[in-house]
């Protein structure tokens, strides 16, 4: 059950967290060109540019019959998907355009649109209401039988450089095909570590189990390119110098995850998604120094992975373990030691004796993950561990303990690595 002061309101959100980011960095966030500029510079994938129009001369004088096929058009500065139309096709005469949702539009319905957004229509904050053209990503094919007609998009609330909380918003027709929760589109959580998704929600905070209409469930979806959609996020948050954002992206079955805008406020239904408090996760990783993106992605996996996900994947009877088991333990490169573990659901992350540590290579500058404070070892390194337990291989992170030395067992099993096992009482 998730406490009341692990969540993060909005008063706490905006006094505590927004005011990290720079004024220059909020402000990239308006502008959705400036954000588009930012990416390029930093060879981060986005969606391709087609063309930014801020007069009605601009309107005329663009060549639309060169847009033949999959293309957006939307205020550079809107917001909750305001002004935001995506076009499928161009018709055979070059005059009128099909959008996703099957609606017929001639171009003087589209030079329309573009001078509402113009004259400010679809915008919430600032004066300069440009338009914007650009590239339209497709629905990746393993999405699409949960999407109505637009493209899912996945959201990464990223703090300190690590991925803490993430959702993928799918379309519907209440949405009408756009990937906005306000509008009616559903959201479910993401378990940060597999990129499996958890709990489904309507309207923020109605739970529901199925897609509507329909009998796919809405858990259990595994989300291609996981990894490359976190690594992507936190080097977006990095090159724009934010702090404490949400990144969101497209999917391309191809190309991959492309970053489609950043935010400086994110929405905080993201945790009624994901049954958890946001507050809490970002008060354990404000502090870390976290060295790189792929730093950044490790720590989240390793903070932040879910039981849930794991339940979804176990197939078959659970594996029974004694209090001791022997266990075979993976190094860097090659190297690998049979050992014994004690089976420990007294301490929740498993541990590893330092000087076994060291003999699998584990301890390098390049592996630490952070340090945590242990009752009477003071701050000991988090590392990656990988091994095998009953046939089941684990990755996980645990604390690299002195105590352990002096011990006959060399490693202890806790219970954030024991979920999918039965435990023998002794």
């Amino acid at each position: 059950m998730v406490q009341a002061k692990d969540v993060l309101g909005m008063n706490a959100r905006n006094q505590l967290y927004v005011p990290m980011n720079s004024p220059r960095a909020k402000s990239i966030c308006k502008s959705k060109y400036a954000t588009k500029l930012l990416l390029q510079n930093n060879n981060i994938p986005t969606a391709a540019i087609y063309g930014v129009l801020g007069t009605t001369e601009d309107i005329d004088d663009f060549d639309w019959h060169k847009l033949d096929k999959d293309f957006v058009i939307k205020p550079t500065n809107g917001h909750a998907g305001k002004g935001v139309t995506a076009f499928r096709r161009q018709h055979p005469d070059k005059e009128h355009w099909t959008d996703v949702i099957g609606e017929t539009w001639s171009l003087d319905d589209i030079k329309l649109l573009c001078m509402d957004i113009l004259s400010g229509q679809y915008s919430t904050h600032g004066s300069n209401h440009n338009v914007i053209i650009e590239e339209r990503i497709p629905i990746h094919p393993k999405l699409l039988k949960y999407t109505y007609k637009g493209t899912p998009d996945v959201r990464v609330v990223v703090f300190n450089s690590v991925p803490v909380m993430a959702k993928l918003r799918l379309p519907t027709e209440e949405s009408e095909g756009r990937a906005n929760i306000s509008q009616g589109a559903i959201m479910t959580g993401i378990d940060i570590a597999t990129g499996i998704t958890t709990y489904g929600v309507a309207h923020k905070r109605e739970p529901i189990q199925y897609l509507p209409d329909s009998k796919l469930k809405l858990n259990g979806i595994k989300i291609p390119f996981w990894n490359d959609i976190l690594k992507t996020a936190v080097r977006a948050a990095r090159a724009a110098e934010l702090v404490f954002t949400g990144v969101d992206l497209f999917i391309h079955k191809t190309k991959g995850p492309m970053v489609v805008e950043l935010n400086a406020y994110p929405g905080l239904s993201i945790q009624t998604a994901n049954r958890a408090g946001l507050r809490r996760r970002l008060e354990r990783v404000q502090d870390l120094n976290v060295l790189s993106a792929d730093h950044g992605v490790r720590i989240g996996q390793a903070l932040f992975a879910e039981s849930f996900a794991d339940s979804i994947e176990n197939k078959g009877e659970l594996p029974i373990v004694d209090t001791g088991e022997p266990i075979t333990l993976y190094g860097d490169g090659k190297k690998k030691i049979e050992s014994k573990a004690l089976i420990n659901t007294g301490r929740y992350r498993s541990a590893i004796a330092s000087n076994l540590a060291k003999e699998l290579d584990l301890i390098d500058v390049d592996d630490l993950l952070w340090f945590q404070q242990v009752a009477g070892e003071g701050k000991r390194p988090v590392v990656e561990l990988k091994f095998k337990l009953k046939n089941k291989t684990v990755e996980t992170s645990v604390i690299v303990s002195k105590k352990l030395n002096r011990s006959p067992q060399k490693v202890e099993i806790g219970r954030k690595d024991l979920t999918g096992f039965v435990i023998r009482p002794q």
